[in-house]
């Protein structure tokens, strides 16, 4: 629980009736690699805050091919905020890429938070608007930059992954073979 106190520290600091109220609405949950915390068609039903770990949350077309939109681990937050809000199924999944401990939070808790303690609203305001920022970078990338600046932006955005990730994985948020990237990489070693 530490950990997710010093994670609100960053934007508005709890006190302590608030930090008794977060970390009573928390369940922590140990996650095996390659377990889901959402799968496509289910609703989402929790933010879930990562200690340990890293997820990886993907779209599969409909040839099969998965799509890496995000990766995220230690000291962040992950969902599938249009299924939590919209309370409808879910077009993605989230999975461990790695073994993981998280916290999460349902949507009700949540919710009791923002109403009962402001400083909630505003802190997960900044997050979500943080992460919407991500993702509306990662989308102009994808279609404005090129596979080598994609991946100096990658590398940029998650320094601490690349030799966490397979290969394929990477190559597949880059949009990319894993061939392709291993071109990239010798290309850039060279340099």
């Amino acid at each position: 629980m530490e950990n997710i106190i010093k994670h609100f520290d960053k934007y508005l600091p709890l006190g302590d009736n608030e930090k008794e109220a977060l970390t009573s609405r928390l369940t922590e949950r140990k996650i095996k690699r390659k377990q889901y915390i959402l799968q496509e068609g289910d609703t989402c039903k929790y933010f879930s805050y990562i200690v340990e770990g890293c997820f990886k949350t993907y779209g599969v077309d409909n040839s099969g091919k998965e799509h890496n939109l995000l990766f995220t681990a230690e000291d962040d937050w992950i969902t599938d905020i249009d299924s939590l809000h919209k309370e409808r199924p879910s077009k993605l999944f989230i999975e461990a890429v790695e073994p993981s401990v998280i916290l999460q939070i349902s949507k009700g808790d949540l919710w009791f938070l923002y109403t009962n303690y402001p400083k909630f609203d505003r802190n997960f305001r900044v997050i979500i608007e943080d992460k919407y920022i991500e993702l509306q970078n990662r989308l102009l990338q994808t279609f404005s930059t090129t596979a080598y600046e994609r991946y100096e932006s990658f590398l940029e955005q998650y320094p601490n992954l690349t030799n966490r990730l397979p290969n394929t994985q990477i190559a597949s948020y880059l949009g990319v073979t894993p061939e392709f990237l291993s071109k990239i990489r010798n290309e850039r070693s060279v340099k």
